[in-house]
């Protein structure tokens, strides 16, 4: 199957939709702006998966489903350079620390979240190499595609909707007035707090979104809860320089609050149109 062409074209969903309908065998190249993916198939299947940048070795996987602690994993780490995926998946089960279930689920939770993230890359080209396997010294599961499909499909419409509702990352974020509310009482994500740690009208979204470690969907879906939640606004970052043809004459002789309440009605229509 020649499949070769940009992600502004195909997206991920219906990349995998011709590869399980083919029932193709293949790895699935797909280079982003800043990482890239290799996802391999065996006759329409998830066989394997892997993003540049991040450690995919089995020792990792394993820990990041705290299966191992961080000292089984830093041990592991050091004498898996050595050794395949295949002869350390060996090596713990008969050791005790594992079983092949824990193997097997934690290395179809790292394949799936490979590929949920794909789902929000809009940007980027992709080929696919037909009959490539997976590397010889990883372990290979087999994943029908047809649920990932319907997840990426629902990740899709909720990426789009984000967009709508929260175009620009480059605005700020403040929080709002809010007597009697005390927001270290409020029952907030590991995420939540992580975006609330780093709010500051000098903050763009987009820089805390960096500084957190969150791709734009997740930025875009955690601010956008604070947003939906009455705890933030949008405000324009303090230090910017005002672009907007007529912006100084429409807020001369107003106060800061007046300006920002004239900021934040601008963002609503400009976001209605």
């Amino acid at each position: 199957m020649a499949l070769k062409g940009n992600l502004r074209d195909f997206t991920i969903t219906q990349l995998l939709n011709l590869v399980n309908l083919a029932k193709k065998t293949g790895t699935l190249v797909v280079e982003g702006a800043n990482q890239s993916a290799r996802i391999t198939f065996r006759e329409g299947k998830l066989a394997y998966a892997e993003i540049s940048n991040e450690d995919n070795g089995l020792g990792a996987v394993l820990h990041k489903n705290k299966i191992i602690t961080r000292a089984q994993y830093n041990t592991i780490s050091k004498r898996a350079k050595t050794i395949s995926d295949k002869e350390l998946g060996l090596m713990l089960i008969n050791a005790g620390y594992v079983d092949q279930r824990d193997v097997i689920i934690s290395l179809q939770n790292h394949f799936m979240d490979i590929l949920q993230r794909l789902f929000s890359w809009v940007e980027g080209i992709f080929y696919f190499n037909p009959g490539e396997t997976p590397p010889p010294d990883r372990i290979p599961i087999k994943m029908d595609l047809e649920n990932i499909i319907i997840e990426g499909s629902r990740r899709l419409r909720e990426w789009e909707q984000l967009q709508d509702e929260l175009p620009n990352l480059d605005l700020a974020l403040k929080f709002t007035d809010r007597p009697g509310v005390n927001i270290q009482n409020l029952n907030m994500s590991v995420e939540e707090w992580k975006v609330v740690s780093y709010i500051n009208p000098k903050n763009t979204i987009r820089q805390i979104g960096k500084a957190a470690k969150m791709s734009e969907m997740e930025i875009r879906r955690v601010v956008y809860s604070l947003l939906q939640a009455g705890l933030v606004e949008l405000v324009r970052p303090e230090g910017m320089v005002r672009t907007l043809p007529g912006l100084d004459q429409t807020m001369a002789g107003k106060s800061k609050e007046e300006q920002e309440n004239l900021v934040n009605r601008l963002i609503g229509r400009i976001r209605q149109l």
